[in-house]
């Protein structure tokens, strides 16, 4: 078993979502029910149109900056259904490739607390948890016009489900259960209907860091080259690594790395080569670059990154990565603003370029479209979700247009 260790000052978390306990205070009470917009998180290349309700279609941008006219893309929007100004289900919106401009639609209601959202690579499917006590994972099938019906909600086995991902095989669906501090499997039907869960594996060592209750498990994702999927743990400081066995859909832990005490991960979004990932350190409002290595599954961390917001924490809560790992965005839901990188030394370094307002409250959760030429951010506190263009050369980001209203929006998946 694989572990390193290094150290660093922390800061405590804030509350972002119903039964969420913030660091040093306890459980609070249960309110109630956080994408992948990509399970990754990664910015996409274009790629080939998706067998399902959703095609590609033509979404590239033209050379120079200008784009010809594209039909309305679908956007789907998760909220809070159980708290007070929050939303009634998964909203569906539309956005027009070119302009980044988003048009209101249908809401999908009937799924309780949807705070996350992905998508089977069929295009037929999305997912969504239910962010509750008894959490849960629902599957919907989707329809030319918008979200189509729900297939049924599974028990993830634990609390507060904030994080799923479909594993790149699509007959996988991988949870992570915050309060319990524990990861889901559960098999994916041809139908895209979701079966029993087939493993349940609570982290139990090494020991919760500074101020936590016990584990907060926050990301369950899949390695880049498939043969891994990494569980990031913000109340134990860790990312631990499993072999999922694809034909039982059960976990095998071959290797856990450990941050400085309070560091509390979050997210983890992976280089394009595969070799590097890149982890967004909530409590300590750090970013810390780490080496992975695809044979073993070993993650390594390296030096902590900083954040470009100043002195305390940010609570930074995302990452993105453009497809040709030439850039990456971090969402500050404290300083409200998002900070671009340049990526370096084939994706071992991380070169703090600027901070750009994000144009909303608390920005909870980010996603890029098919081409990667736009970028959207969910914000949690305002209730809108907002878009910028990306240039592809510098990857600056450029306002695209008024904010979108829609009620606690916490995650946004673009397809």
């Amino acid at each position: 078993m694989d572990r390193s260790v290094s150290n660093s000052p922390h800061a405590s978390r804030p509350h972002d979502g119903p039964g969420r306990p913030a660091a040093g205070l306890g459980r609070r009470r249960f309110l109630g029910a956080l994408t992948t917009a990509a399970a990754l998180a990664t910015l996409p290349a274009a790629s080939p149109a998706p067998r399902g309700p959703y095609t590609a279609g033509d979404a590239r941008p033209l050379p120079g900056g200008t784009h010809k006219k594209r039909a309305a893309r679908p956007l789907f929007i998760g909220t809070y259904t159980s708290q007070a100004g929050g939303g009634t289900g998964i909203a569906f919106a539309t956005y027009d490739p070119g302009s980044g401009r988003i048009t209101a639609g249908s809401t999908l209601t009937g799924v309780d607390d949807p705070s996350y959202l992905a998508v089977h690579p069929s295009g037929d499917t999305v997912y969504a948890v239910n962010e509750q006590e008894k959490g849960g994972v629902t599957a919907i099938r989707l329809s030319p016009d918008g979200p189509g019906e729900v297939l049924g909600r599974r028990d993830t086995g634990g609390g507060g489900p904030c994080h799923l991902s479909v594993h790149p095989g699509g007959r996988w669906l991988l949870s992570a259960n915050y309060l319990s501090g524990s990861v889901a499997v559960h098999p994916i039907a041809p139908s895209g209907e979701l079966g029993e869960r087939t493993a349940l594996v609570t982290h139990s060592e090494p020991a919760p860091g500074p101020d936590q209750q016990g584990p907060h498990a926050h990301q369950f994702l899949t390695s880049p080259d498939g043969g891994h999927v990494l569980a990031v743990d913000l109340g134990t400081d860790t990312v631990y690594t499993y072999r999922l066995d694809t034909t039982a859909g059960t976990l095998e832990r071959v290797s856990y790395a450990t941050l400085r005490p309070g560091a509390g991960p979050r997210h983890l979004t992976f280089h394009p080569s595969g070799r590097f990932a890149y982890l967004a350190d909530e409590l300590d409002n750090t970013v810390t670059v780490c080496a992975y290595d695809p044979a073993s599954g070993r993650l390594t961390p390296g030096t902590p990154q900083e954040t470009g917001t100043g002195p305390g924490t940010s609570y930074p809560a995302q990452l993105l990565v453009t497809a040709d790992g030439a850039f990456a965005y971090l969402a500050n839901r404290g300083h409200n603003s998002l900070t671009r990188y340049a990526v370096e030394d084939d994706g071992a370094r991380l070169r703090l370029l600027d901070t750009v307002p994000v144009g909303g409250d608390f920005p909870r959760q980010l996603a890029s479209s098919p081409d990667g030429g736009l970028l959207f951010a969910a914000n949690q506190k305002s209730g809108t979700v907002t878009a910028f263009h990306v240039a592809a050369e510098s990857g600056e980001l450029r306002p695209a247009g008024e904010a979108f209203k829609s009620p606690m929006a916490v995650c946004v998946l673009p397809l």
